[in-house]
This record gives structure tokens, sequence and C-alpha cells, in this order.
């Protein structure tokens, strides 16, 4: 009978990622949807849209973030959802805050039962 060896550089501790579905809200995403719709309906913003946009940031590389809002101001700005923040999500959003300063670039997450907001470049 074979032994069975763990793979050495598969840790237990390293994430798996989920399969992301374009178009399709995962958990967190249809949580701040939600939150948006409330402000959208209190009248805080205008409307805000689903990955409505994909940013070309060089060859080969994409960046789709996961909401669009316009304030009530007119202003556009782009929410990033994640749970986890992968070096390489960091990335991207900073280099679309670079390459696109024009619009305002903010990095969410859900800690300690409240949504909290991290400004990204320089706006």
């Amino acid at each position: 009978m074979k032994s069975q060896r763990q793979n050495p550089t598969t840790s237990p501790s390293k994430r798996a990622r989920a399969i992301k579905r374009p178009g399709v809200m995962n958990r967190l995403e249809t949580r701040y949807s939600e939150h948006l719709q409330a402000l959208q309906d209190s009248g805080e913003i205008l409307r805000f849209d689903y990955e409505p946009e994909k940013f070309n940031l060089g060859p080969k590389t994409y960046y789709t973030p996961d909401f669009r809002v316009v304030t009530t101001e007119g202003y556009i700005e782009f929410h990033e959802c994640k749970g986890f923040w992968r070096q390489s999500g960091r990335i991207k959003i900073k280099v679309a805050s670079d390459l696109h300063p024009m619009y305002k670039w903010i990095a969410v997450q859900w800690k300690n039962k409240s949504w909290v907001f991290e400004p990204i470049g320089k706006y």
C-alpha cells in the first residue's frame, strides 16, 4: 500500500482562491451592494454599478473594480471589496489609481461588524 505524502509546497495555512465568475457577486460584494443600495435610497449617493468597467493596466494585465459609485456631487469613485488583501490586488488598485487619478479609489473591508474604507492613491 502506498503511503500518502503531503505536497510540501501546499501549506494548510494558505488560503484557497475562490473561482471568480464575471458579473456574479460573492457574499461580501452582495453585502456591500446592500449597503450601497441603502445609501442610494437615502440620497447619499446617486447610483452604483457592479463591475461596470475593465481597466488595462499594461500588457496582458487588466483590473475590474467591484463597484463604480457616483456621488451626489457627480464624482466617480471605484470601490474594491476584499475580505483579505493579497499583494497582487493591492498592486492592481494602486496602479489603476496612478493611471486614472481623476477617479477616487477606495479599498473596502468588512471588519468588526462594520465597513472600513481605505482611500488609495493621491485623491
